[in-house]
C-alpha cells in the first residue's frame, strides 16, 4: 500500500484539493494507468462544430490541417455525471483513530471528484445534513471542482438526517448517464435511509454506498470506556465490553449481512470501509462502476 492512501497521512493534509491530487497520484502509481483515460485520450469519430457546441471538445490539430472546426464526438458520449452524497447527521461525528467519520467523507468524496474530474466527467454534490439537503448542482469544469472542495472543507456534521421531503431535490439531476455515490454510516432509526435509497434506485442510475465504521465500533474496542452515547439523540447506554464483545460481534455481523441483502435487491453496489483502512480500494470501486455506465 502506498503511504500516500493511508487515510491518517492523507488527513494530515488540510488543503482538500492538494490531499485529493495526492491520493490519486498515489493510487495511480499502482494500477494500470491506461485505464485512467482522461478527455482527449480515445474517440469514435469527428463532426463538424455546430454552434453551440463545448469548446473545450475542439480538435485544434485537425483545424491546423483542414482549417474547419470539428468536435471529437465520443469525448461528449463517453462523459458521465457522478454526483455524491454525503450524510453530515450527527452520528458521522464518530471518532477513531484521531479523526472523524465526516472527515473520512470529506477526503475520500474530494479524491473520488478528482478521479473523475480528470476523466472528463461533470461532479455534483449533495449534502444531507440536520433535517436538510444541501445541493451544488452536476458540472464539468475545474472551477466547478474548486467550488466543491469549498463545499467539503466546510461541512460540519450535525442534528438528524435528511426528512423525505426533501428528497424531491435528488431529480433534479443531470440527463448524461449518472453515478449516485452515498458515504454513510448507514445509521438510522425509521429506516429513512432505506427510504432515499429507494428513492435513488428508482432514478434508474448506478447507485455505490461506501458504508464507513470506525474499527472501534467494528472490534466494540472503546478503550475503556463502558458508556456509550448517541452522537444524534444525546441518549446514553451503559456497556460492559468484555462480556458484551461475543454477542455484539454476532449481532454486528447478523445487522451486515441483512444489510448487504437489503441493498443486493436493490442492485446496488454495497462497500464496508474501516475507517483504518486507505482509500485506494474505494477508488478502484468507483472505475469499476463507472465502467457499466460506458459500455
Amino acid at each position: 500500500m502506498s503511504k500516500l492512501l493511508d487515510p491518517k497521512v492523507v488527513m494530515a493534509i488540510k488543503d482538500l484539493s492538494l490531499a485529493a491530487k495526492t491520493v490519486v497520484d498515489g493510487f495511480m502509481t499502482g494500477v494500470n494507468k491506461s485505464s485512467i483515460k482522461g478527455p482527449g485520450l480515445e474517440f469514435s469519430q469527428y463532426r463538424s462544430y455546430q454552434p453551440g457546441d463545448d469548446l473545450r471538445w475542439l480538435d485544434w490539430k485537425m483545424y491546423g490541417r483542414s482549417d474547419r472546426y470539428y468536435i471529437r464526438e465520443s469525448e461528449v458520449e463517453t462523459s458521465i455525471s457522478v454526483r455524491f452524497l454525503i450524510d453530515a447527521s450527527g452520528s458521522m461525528n464518530h471518532e477513531d483513530g484521531g479523526y472523524k467519520k465526516i472527515d473520512y467523507a470529506r477526503y475520500l468524496a474530494a479524491s473520488l471528484a478528482y478521479l473523475a474530474n480528470i476523466q472528463g466527467d461533470a461532479i455534483g454534490l449533495y449534502v444531507f445534513q440536520d433535517g436538510g439537503l444541501f445541493s451544488l448542482a452536476s458540472k464539468q469544469d475545474f472551477q466547478h471542482l474548486s467550488r466543491m472542495f469549498y463545499q467539503l472543507e466546510n461541512i460540519k456534521a450535525g442534528g438528524e438526517f435528511t426528512k423525505p421531503i426533501h428528497y424531491k431535490d435528488i431529480y433534479t439531476g443531470s440527463k448524461r448517464r449518472e453515478l449516485l455515490i452515498f458515504i454513510t454510516d448507514m445509521y438510522e432509526k425509521n429506516a429513512e435511509i432505506i427510504q432515499l435509497l429507494d428513492t435513488l434506485t428508482s432514478l434508474k442510475n448506478e447507485v455505490i454506498v461506501f458504508h464507513l465504521m470506525g474499527k472501534n465500533e467494528l472490534e466494540l474496542d472503546f478503550k475503556g470506556y463502558s458508556e456509550l452515547e448517541d452522537l444524534e439523540t444525546g441518549e446514553t447506554i451503559k456497556i460492559d465490553v468484555k462480556t458484551a464483545k461475543n454477542i455484539y460481534q454476532e449481532k454486528l455481523e447478523q445487522h451486515l449481512s441483512g444489510l448487504r441483502m437489503k441493498l443486493l435487491d436493490r442492485q446496488i453496489y454495497y462497500r464496508l470501509i474501516s475507517m483504518a483502512e486507505p482509500l485506494d480500494q474505494a477508488l478502484r470501486d468507483f472505475l469499476n462502476q463507472r465502467s457499466k455506465l460506458r459500455t
